[in-house]
């Protein structure tokens, strides 16, 4: 017996070694140390924590500690991660978002179940609630003035090019009307206080707009946010003909180069130094008094070295007032932005989000949103 235990798990550290088996079959996490002895995948600790609430699909063993059957071992090598895609990702549309570790719970858990659960993927017509063209429901959204959560009407229409909501359930008219070409959607769990929050921002007159919503069923806000990248495909096929769909896809939805707090102080540098709340959205860098408001307080553009932008760590010695320790200069062609960090890991962390965006080439219609960028104060 003891023998057959040592063979299974050579045996099974073999397998790890196959092609498609050294990463988790959900998230691509690296050297998978769980397994589903069901569906005959490897995965990571995180996804195999998912599994286990889908027991009558998953059921789950560790690779290194537990004990395996000669028979479990023998159907993971006749399956493996390799053959499980080919199997549950027969249809998946480019547009769908596949999420990697590095995302939330929500996102990874859904993924996982719309592939072996709800097999998704293998019959069309369950995509219909993100691939129609058109969603309609109920969302909890936060109050722009009051911070309270209310259910509000949404209605996403590709026809219309728009997402829509609407304060009253019986009103004829919206509340506001998000254009689909500057929409973006994505899941900000710890910021909202919600595992399922989403942030949804569009421009509005050149400045972006913030919408909080959460929903208390995971798959529906997970459906939005897939209608809401369907519909910004669709409207991106349009509008760049030929591009091709690996073309398209990065461009469907963004998450944030990088959020957190930093110190900032004004134009002419002789103001105190204020703490906000600063979210990096690829050349926007936003600032806000409080992280879930609906409107910066301002925006600076962040362009590339080519044009003159230079981000720096410290701040010129004739700076005044009090500020954190730990400082950042970024010059622009127009003047100086200065900011200080809490931490020099903050600092380092900020340099590099800063020197991301400013190492990579404009794009033809960044210029455009320069040239109307409006600096705020």
């Amino acid at each position: 017996m003891a023998l057959d235990k040592e063979i299974n798990k050579r045996a099974l550290q073999d397998l790890l070694r196959k092609p498609g088996n050294s990463n988790c079959v959900d998230c691509g996490a690296s050297d998978p140390d769980w397994a589903s002895f069901t569906l005959g995948v490897f995965i990571c600790l995180n996804c195999s924590a998912i599994h286990r609430n889908i027991p009558q699909i998953s059921k789950v063993k560790s690779v290194s500690i537990d004990a395996w059957e000669t028979a479990e071992v023998e159907f993971m090598g006749s399956t493996g991660n390799n053959a499980a895609k080919a199997e549950y990702e027969q249809k998946v549309p480019p547009f769908y978002y596949t999420p990697t570790f590095a995302d939330c719970q929500l996102l990874r858990e859904q993924w996982i179940r719309a592939r072996y659960e709800r097999k998704e993927f293998v019959h069309i017509d369950k995509q219909e609630p993100y691939s129609a063209g058109y969603r309609e429901g109920f969302l909890w959204k936060r109050g722009r003035d009051n911070g309270q959560f209310l259910s509000r009407k949404f209605i996403l229409s590709e026809r219309e090019g728009a997402l829509k909501y609407f304060n009253k359930h019986d009103a004829r008219d919206p509340k506001a009307i998000m254009k689909i070409e500057s929409l973006n959607a994505t899941f900000q769990p710890s910021k909202i206080g919600n595992p399922n929050g989403l942030q949804i921002t569009y421009l509005k007159d050149n400045s972006t707009r913030n919408i909080f919503v959460h929903h208390e069923d995971g798959k529906e806000i997970v459906d939005w946010f897939n209608a809401i990248r369907a519909a910004r495909f669709h409207y991106l096929q349009v509008a760049f003909p030929g591009a091709s769909d690996a073309d398209l896809v990065p461009k469907l939805t963004r998450n944030y180069l990088k959020e957190g707090y930093m110190e900032k102080t004004g134009p002419k540098h002789t103001e105190g130094f204020k703490k906000r709340w600063f979210t990096m959205d690829d050349r926007r860098l936003m600032y806000f008094k409080d992280p879930l408001d609906a409107y910066a307080r301002g925006e600076v553009f962040i362009g590339s070295k080519e044009n003159s932008y230079v981000v720096k760590p410290g701040l010129p010695p004739s700076t005044q007032g009090y500020h954190w320790q730990h400082g950042i200069t970024i010059v622009t062609p127009d003047r100086k932005f200065l900011f200080a960090c809490e931490t020099e890991q903050d600092q380092v962390a900020w340099i590099a989000a800063f020197q991301k965006v400013i190492n990579r080439p404009m794009l033809p219609q960044e210029y455009a949103v320069e040239a109307h960028f409006k600096h705020k104060p």
